[in-house]
């Protein structure tokens, strides 16, 4: 099947005992068993559920992958994965990840023994000279939030596989629809589905999809284990949402474009981090590996203040400022203070995320609504250091 074919009938079957198009949703905590030691294919919610089952599959076969898991979180599908390593197990990542990823990796992970590289991973050579002995996983974020960099999907799974190391992409900006790290080699593809998957900001959910069956039993026993599982309500919504992921990521991606090419040429911006522009350094290398640019754009102000940025962002109409992505709607994000307050100031300036570093994820309105929109908030900005 094509994506879009898929996205609204892989997994889904209509229900054996009414014919329901949709998947019911299963809203009980235990199943019923004919006999000891016999069941119907469920036991116990955490365990499993026929509509996280449902969205599992799907999930899957997003990312063309055997297996699929969900969870109550992007960053519980994280931990998930963090509790495959062991103490003093080493871990290579990009210096410019998701906020939460960072907080989680160095506050918690590294607290018993885990030690994280958090490097240019644009340069094949810095993450070959970072390997050692006790290297065991490597963490790809591309694009990377906030600052949409580009990382060579294909080398950092060739290292991975060279070295015998877990390779894990986190696909969240780019969504299955237009990268699938799984069919690249990656051992597992991540996703906020909070984000582009669920598509409406009406639900928090993570999930994981990979292939390989010993690892997808030791991911079922953490889950099962440790229960950060979605309800099955939550599950319901994020396959309604799957639904139209190509037509939603298609119009962000549109207007992502659109607005990029504004934000260029506009006095009062400085720096417009988006793959679709030539200039942008992985321009070519997008191009290669993703089948359109997304829906993510970040800038900075001339004027690099903390004070500037809370003008735009105390100006904007459509583009609401809040956390999170993804969804239908433009949402406006300060990193500094929001995504990414866990990182030190230092840490911040020294990757790019400035003072005046604003993160866009451009929704689906009308394009020309939103071009308005930033032009009226940025009228209010000064350009006076």
């Amino acid at each position: 099947m094509k994506f879009a074919t898929k996205a609204i009938h892989a997994g889904i079957e209509p229900d054996p005992s009414t014919g329901a198009i949709m998947t019911p949703i299963f809203q009980t905590s235990t199943f019923a068993q004919p006999t000891v030691g016999q069941n119907k294919g469920f036991e116990y919610a955490r365990s499993s559920n026929p509509t996280r089952q449902t969205l599992e599959k799907s999930f899957a076969a997003l990312e063309e992958a055997k297996h699929g898991f969900a969870f109550s979180s992007g960053m519980a599908a994280i931990d998930t994965v963090m509790k495959l390593l062991k103490p003093n197990d080493e871990v290579i990542c990009g210096q410019d990840i998701y906020g939460g990823s960072y907080r989680l990796f160095v506050k918690v992970y590294e607290e018993i023994g885990i030690k994280f590289h958090f490097i240019d991973m644009q340069d094949e050579e810095v993450v070959k000279n970072t390997l050692n002995s006790q290297t065991k996983m490597i963490w790809i974020e591309t694009p990377s939030n906030p600052l949409l960099q580009i990382v060579d999907i294909e080398k950092m799974i060739t290292i991975a596989k060279e070295n015998n190391l877990i390779s894990v992409v986190d696909n969240t900006f780019a969504t299955p629809y237009l990268q699938n790290p799984i069919i690249m080699g990656a051992d597992i593809a991540m996703h906020s589905a909070t984000k582009y998957l669920g598509g409406h900001s009406d639900v928090v959910m993570g999930a994981l999809m990979l292939n390989d069956d010993k690892l997808a039993e030791r991911i079922y026993f953490i889950q099962k284990s440790c229960g950060a599982v979605p309800s099955p309500f939550d599950c319901f919504l994020v396959l309604r949402g799957i639904k139209t992921l190509h037509l939603r990521v298609d119009a962000s991606c549109r207007n992502a474009t659109k607005i990029a090419d504004f934000l260029v040429n506009h006095e009062k911006v400085e720096n417009v981090y988006f793959a679709g522009l030539k200039t942008h350094k992985g321009h070519e290398l997008a191009k290669k590996q993703m089948r359109q640019f997304g829906g993510m754009i970040s800038f900075d102000l001339k004027n690099d203040t903390q004070e500037n940025a809370s003008i735009f962002l105390e100006n904007t109409k459509i583009f609401v400022l809040a956390e999170s992505l993804g969804g239908v709607e433009s949402l406006a994000c300060y990193p500094a203070m929001m995504t990414h307050a866990s990182i030190p100031v230092e840490k911040r300036h020294e990757i790019g995320i400035t003072d005046s570093l604003i993160r866009l994820s451009v929704g689906c309105e009308d394009v020309d609504d939103l071009i308005e929109d930033l032009e009226e908030a940025l009228t209010k900005v000064t350009l006076q250091k």
